[in-house]
């Protein structure tokens, strides 16, 4: 019994050596300006950038496929801090991708939900509680406002609607200048 006991406990000990030394050896290493990049992105998921989420366009743009003129829930603020991080001049926002727009927040209309979970299906960061042909609610502080669940919805019954300024929700502008200063 204590041989057995001994045996496996160099095992463990020998599997534990290798499993560290392979976590050392063969780590794999994130690029720390994307990592930068993605810090400075609103992660709203809306893929209004035609990238299919925030890290995928940090990745573009560190790699130099995208612009950082391509997002804009993240608006001028994003832009101008993405040009500083990156030494660039910031630029106005690409018409392409869409406009600035204030904050808003997806209001489900509950007595008008049928339950058929398509709003659910289409929400990027699962802001949306609800069951198969139960009435579907929005969890407000985990909604990033990306419009992708209206779309989808048959009866009409999400809005969406301006997050209004109050002292949760006010933060300082990023810097003192803006696009038409710097053009």
């Amino acid at each position: 019994m204590l041989s057995a006991l001994l045996a496996l406990s160099a095992l463990a000990i020998v599997f534990g050596l290798l499993l560290g030394f392979s976590a050392i050896k063969f780590k794999v290493e994130g690029d720390p300006l994307v990592e930068k990049i993605d810090a400075q992105l609103p992660q709203t998921q809306c893929g209004q950038c035609s990238y299919p989420g925030c890290r995928p366009y940090a990745e573009a743009i560190a790699k130099g496929e995208a612009d950082i003129n391509q997002c804009p829930p993240g608006g001028e603020t994003t832009i101008i801090a993405l040009a500083d991080l990156l030494e660039r001049d910031p630029k106005p926002l690409n018409p392409e991708n869409g406009e600035i727009k204030p904050k808003t927040v997806a209001i489900i209309d509950e007595p008008r939900c049928i339950g058929c979970t398509l709003c659910i299906q289409a929400c990027p960061v699962d802001a949306i509680l609800g069951a198969a042909k139960q009435m579907h609610t929005v969890i407000a502080r985990e909604c990033t406002g990306c419009d992708l669940c209206v779309e989808p919805c048959p009866v009409d019954c999400i809005d969406m609607v301006p997050i209004t300024q109050d002292i949760l929700t006010w933060k300082w502008p990023y810097p003192d200048t803006s696009l038409e200063k710097a053009s």
